[in-house]
């Protein structure tokens, strides 16, 4: 008898493939679900992997957003150890094999391919990918729960004293600060003049010094063209803007220069790729085969101010995962889009951003205006307060928020204030209308206008060229 239930599989069992098959399979329970995975780490967090390092999260299963139980416990089915080598679209066929060699083959109705991302080199020679995670490299990346535990084995080796980190985005200082705790000396190679890109220049020297303050070097303006390997340490080569080539040599290297989308599979089965050759994929994040969606850091990313991009986020990824299930379980819904939202905490420090940057507005072809304001956290004669750095980018023509940038205290409720933007900017807010949000107010935690509402109104007052009409 020939079996009819329809079968979903999910290539991936990361942030967006787990969404994916959790809003199916709730939507249509009848529906076969099964996700292949490559290794045996279902849904971990893996941007939860520098505190993991650090010590702070004691226990690396604790990262798991939901245990393989109460996944399975939905009905879902986990193909472990499963590396998927090919997509046969015209036979809805998944060919794989297992870590053993054994070849696998998988039939599907419909199919969702949630591969994710990979690191990304950036032009650093000297060395292979694969071979950083082989027991005696000293040369590490951080990217899948495989490479955390090579990290942490060569942590382990006596010696391991001096630690480079190529790369000051967001895992870089993360991992900085980690290692740094593990009283570890820690440098960081930045190619820019200041670390931490996405955001503005005086932000990223706040950070900065934050860093210096707790005995981290930081090399800027210093661009790796190559790492050396041997026995005994790794060489970290690298040329200043002069293209003055400098050496030095560490104990350990890690290389977190970014990522690229992973979408070798969907490009070999003929699917269509866009902006930094990521997948192609409509509202409903179908791709441009048939029955074939795709969901997460491999994917193009609508973006609500600029149109199409590539902008891997967690975040972004769990959202265009939900919306493949609720399409492929028959319910209609769009990926509205997304504002770029993102945070960091570096030691007590919290730096968020929303929208655009100034230079991202003026290439966007808009007409920006940024001001910034430095606020109290809340009212100043309740005890702790601190001051919060609020920078807001606005269309000098229209007067609308295009984005906003914020840096304080951690505990000064810096990442929710962000959000607030973040919601004004998705909603097509002005600056000017932040003012008439009804946001809470006590004492301890705020003040009548809130923070982000003195920023707006100081926003206001600079932009003349759109001055207060008044009836007369």
């Amino acid at each position: 008898m020939v079996d009819q239930t329809e079968t979903l599989v999910i290539i991936g069992g990361s942030d967006a493939g787990i969404s994916a098959a959790l809003k199916a399979k709730e939507l249509k329970p009848e529906l076969r679900v099964q996700i292949l995975l490559a290794d045996k780490f279902p849904n971990l967090s893996i941007c939860g992997l520098p505190y993991a390092v650090s010590g702070e999260v004691a226990d690396w299963h604790s990262l798991a957003h939901r245990s393989l139980k109460e996944l399975t416990a939905t009905g879902i089915e986990f193909e472990m150890d499963i590396v998927v080598e090919k997509i046969q679209p015209q036979q809805h066929k998944v060919i794989a094999k297992t870590i053993d060699g054994i070849a696998k083959y998988y039939r599907y109705d419909k199919l969702v391919v949630a591969t994710g991302a990979k690191p990304k080199l950036s032009g650093i020679t000297g060395f292979d990918l694969k071979r950083t995670q082989q027991n005696d490299s000293r040369i590490r990346v951080l990217h899948t729960m495989a490479d955390y535990f090579a990290l942490e084995q060569s942590l382990a080796i006596n010696g391991i004293k001096n630690v480079a980190i190529v790369g000051s985005g967001y895992i870089g200082i993360e991992m900085a600060e980690a290692l740094q705790k593990r009283q570890l000396n820690v440098s960081i190679f930045q190619r820019g003049s200041e670390i931490l890109s996405t955001v503005d220049s005086d932000f990223g020297q706040v950070v900065h010094q934050k860093l210096t303050d707790n005995g981290i070097k930081i090399l800027t303006n210093l661009t790796v063209s190559k790492i050396k390997e041997t026995k005994t340490n790794a060489r970290v080569i690298g040329f200043n803007t002069t293209q003055k080539i400098s050496s030095y040599n560490f104990d350990l290297v890690l290389v977190v220069v970014g990522v690229q989308p992973n979408t070798d599979l969907l490009v070999s089965a003929g699917a269509e790729t866009g902006i930094a050759g990521a997948i192609k994929v409509d509202d409903y994040m179908q791709t441009s085969l048939p029955s074939i969606w795709a969901a997460g850091d491999l994917v193009e990313t609508k973006h609500i101010l600029l149109g199409t991009t590539y902008l891997p986020l967690g975040t972004t990824a769990h959202k265009q995962g939900q919306t493949a299930g609720f399409n492929i379980a028959g319910v209609r819904h769009a990926f509205k889009g997304s504002v770029g939202t993102q945070v960091l905490k570096a030691y007590d420090l919290i730096v968020a951003r929303t929208g655009l940057l100034e230079r991202e507005a003026i290439t966007a072809g808009l007409n920006p205006l940024t001001v910034t304001t430095d606020i109290d956290d809340h009212k100043a004669y309740f005890p702790g307060s601190h001051k919060i750095k609020i920078k807001i980018i606005g269309d000098k023509d229209t007067g609308k928020l295009l984005g906003a940038q914020l840096i304080g205290y951690y505990g000064s409720e810096v990442a929710k204030r962000n959000d607030i933007f973040a919601t004004a900017i998705f909603n097509a807010l002005t600056v000017a209308e932040i003012d008439d949000l009804d946001l809470s107010y006590s004492p301890p935690v705020g003040s009548p206008w809130d923070a982000v509402q003195i920023a707006a109104q100081n926003w206001e007052k600079t932009n003349c060229t759109r001055p207060y009409q008044v009836d007369k």
